[in-house]
C-alpha cells in the first residue's frame, strides 16, 4: 500500500490511499479543482479514482465529493445519517453505498473497516485499511480517544492523526467562547498534549510512520505539534529519530506518496 496526504487542516482534508487498481480517497474536503491539482503533483490521475470513503458531513471534509462524484462517476461511501446530512447535490443512486459504522468491506484485496469516533456531527466514522500484514488507519475530529477506537487503530504501520490545536493559543485567541468550548469538549478536536499522551496506548512493533493532521491555521503550528509529539514519545521511550517517522501534513500541498 501506499499513502499521501493530500490536504490536512482546518481548512480542508484529503487523503490517498493506493494497492494495486485500488485508489481511494478518505473525504474531499477541498474544492475538486485543488484536489485534482494535488492528485497531479503526486502522478496520480483523478480518473484512477475507485472509491471515496466519508468521514463525516463538515464541510472541511465534504466540498468537492459532489463534483467529482458527477464529473468522474467515482462511487461513494458513508453511512446513511451521514448521507441524509451531506450537502453534496444530486449524485446518481448507483454511486450512493452504505458504509456503516463498526462495519467491515473488502475491496480488490484491500480490507477497510469503520469505527466510530467522538465528534459534533450527526454519525462521524474513520477507517483502517489493511492488505498482507500492512495496515493504515485515519484518526482524526474526535474530543478523545477511546479504548474501542485504540483497538481499531493500535499497531498500525502508518496513522493519520489528530493534533488539532495547541491549548494556549486555542483559549487566548479570538475566535468565541461557544466555540473554544466545542474544540476543547469531547465531541471537538484533540490538543497536541492530548494526542501525544494517547500515543503510547497506539504504537506497536509495526508503527513506523505518525503524520500529524488537522492542524488549527489559527491555533497551532507544525513546530509546536511537532515538539509536543516526539518529547511526550521520547518520554516514553521511543526513538523518533530511527524507529518511528513524525510527518508533517499541509492545508495545500500534498505530501510524498510512499509505502505505509
Amino acid at each position: 500500500m501506499k499513502i499521501s496526504v493530500l490536504a490536512s487542516g482546518s481548512t480542508g482534508n484529503s487523503i490517498y490511499i493506493e494497492n494495486n487498481n485500488f485508489k481511494c480517497l478518505v473525504d474531499v474536503g477541498i474544492t475538486g479543482k485543488k484536489l485534482v491539482e494535488n492528485l497531479e503533483k503526486i502522478n496520480v490521475d483523478i480518473k484512477d479514482i475507485t472509491h471515496i470513503f466519508v468521514t463525516h458531513e463538515h464541510i472541511d471534509h465534504i466540498k468537492g465529493v459532489g463534483v467529482l462524484a458527477r464529473k468522474y462517476n467515482i462511487p461513494i461511501y458513508a453511512n446513511k445519517l451521514t448521507w441524509e446530512n451531506m450537502s453534496v447535490g444530486d449524485i446518481s443512486t448507483d454511486l450512493k453505498f452504505h458504509f456503516e459504522k463498526d462495519e467491515e468491506k473488502t475491496f480488490e484485496e484491500i480490507t477497510v473497516r469503520s469505527f466510530g469516533v467522538s465528534h459534533d456531527a450527526v454519525n462521524p466514522q474513520f477507517y483502517t485499511f489493511e492488505n498482507a500484514g500492512k495496515k493504515v488507519s485515519i484518526l482524526t475530529d474526535t474530543g478523545y480517544i477511546s479504548e474501542k477506537m485504540i483497538d481499531y487503530i493500535k499497531n498500525s504501520n502508518t496513522l493519520v492523526y489528530e493534533t488539532n490545536h495547541e491549548e494556549n493559543m486555542l483559549l487566548s485567541c479570538s475566535y468565541p467562547w461557544k466555540t473554544k468550548q466545542r474544540i476543547l469538549s469531547d465531541k471537538g478536536h484533540l490538543s497536541n498534549v492530548d494526542a501525544a499522551n494517547y500515543l503510547p496506548k497506539i504504537i506497536g512493533d509495526n508503527t513506523k510512520n505518525i503524520y500529524l493532521a488537522h492542524l488549527s491555521k489559527e491555533n497551532n503550528t507544525k513546530d509546536l505539534a511537532y515538539m509536543t509529539t516526539t518529547s511526550v514519545l521520547e518520554e516514553y521511550g521511543f526513538n523518533c529519530q530511527n524507529d518511528i517517522k513524525i510527518l508533517h501534513t499541509d492545508d495545500e500541498e500534498p505530501t510524498e506518496i510512499k509505502n505505509v
